[in-house]
């Protein structure tokens, strides 16, 4: 038997200006261009993060679910968004990020902590100078 391939598919299409990205999560026809009428906008991504240091994400979960079941598929950054969020299983690459991010965690603590114990060290030798004179 023929397997079939979907014709719908969830991506981010591209919005925004120069210099400052913005992203509608569409539902579409996976052979058109990547800005081409969407059958149905189902969220929004912005990349670039806030004064927070937030990168904001709005779904609409019902929508998602909806053309997830009728067998729409998903690109690979909209399957990682929708990995965090929950509805879809992890994606691999997120979970790899994740550690190299925790990696680069520790061993920037590790430096840190390295640091604080140098100068705790140079105060000593000063204090122990100032001492001795």
């Amino acid at each position: 038997m023929k397997k079939l391939k979907t014709i719908v598919t969830l991506r981010l299409a591209l919005y925004g200006c120069k210099n400052r990205p913005f992203f509608h999560i569409v539902a579409t026809n996976r052979k058109r261009p990547r800005n081409y009428g969407a059958l149905e906008q189902v969220g929004t991504y912005d990349p670039l993060p806030n004064t927070l240091n937030e990168k904001l994400v709005s779904l609409n979960m019902d929508r998602i679910r909806y053309w997830l079941s009728v067998g729409a598929r998903p690109s690979r950054p909209v399957a990682i968004l929708l990995g965090l969020a929950g509805i879809l299983p992890p994606h691999p690459r997120s979970l790899v990020t994740a550690a190299r991010n925790r990696e680069a965690l520790s061993v920037g603590a590790l430096t840190l902590d390295a640091l604080d114990e140098a100068e705790k060290d140079e105060e000593a030798e000063d204090s122990e100078k100032e001492t001795d004179s």
